[in-house]
């Protein structure tokens, strides 16, 4: 009797939810408490895309505030890697762009939509004993964050079809050795699944 009270048990929690979606949840609230990496995306629409579209992808020429080191292409070259997984045709700029040039690459390569992006700040904190003997004040300690913006336009109307902010904070337990730029590519993944309605 006890076994069978304890299988029925099981079945019970079982039906509530899925591992996945248990690995899921306990993820997002350990992201949220400050123990993993964490992010959160804040769209203006709900747009949704067709799967067959051909997506472009560049960056603009801005610096992010905060740290003027990073790579001048990295957003554009993580939200690459992000989009080939989801869209059959895409494309990136070979370097940052201003918004007509990236508009008219778009447009003479025949894109459907320009992915423009902007890597608006990023604070990339002491992350490392080299990092901390380097600086050794005690303002620098604490978890890397950044903030990206991303526009999606159409490429023959120039209609801004979804304007998008990324805020991403790193966690106390992924912070060693770690940059800003490796913030990136999770909430890139997750907007790029949001563009097909995943």
């Amino acid at each position: 009797m006890r076994y069978a009270l304890m299988l029925l048990a099981v079945l019970l929690l079982s039906g509530c939810m899925k591992p996945s979606d248990l690995q899921d949840q306990a993820g997002y609230y350990l992201g949220d408490a400050g123990v993993l990496n964490h992010y959160r995306i804040k769209r203006s629409s709900t747009w949704v895309i067709q799967s067959d579209s051909k997506l472009y992808i560049a960056q603009g020429h801005f610096l992010p505030v905060g740290n003027p080191y990073a790579r001048p292409n990295v957003v554009a070259e993580e939200a690459f890697a992000a989009a080939v997984e989801v869209f059959p045709v895409v494309r990136r700029a070979q370097q940052p762009l201003g918004l007509e040039e990236a508009l008219a690459e778009a447009r003479s390569f025949g894109y459907d939509y320009l992915l423009y992006t902007r890597f608006a700040a990023a604070d990339d904190a002491v992350g490392s004993i080299e990092e901390w003997e380097e600086s050794g004040q005690w303002g620098d300690l604490g978890l890397d964050r950044g903030v990206l913006q991303l526009m999606l336009l159409e490429v023959g109307t120039r209609h801004l079809v979804d304007f998008a902010r990324i805020e991403t904070r790193g966690g106390f337990l992924q912070f060693y050795k770690a940059s800003p730029e490796e913030l990136l590519r999770p909430p890139l993944q997750d907007y790029t699944g949001q563009l097909l309605g995943r």
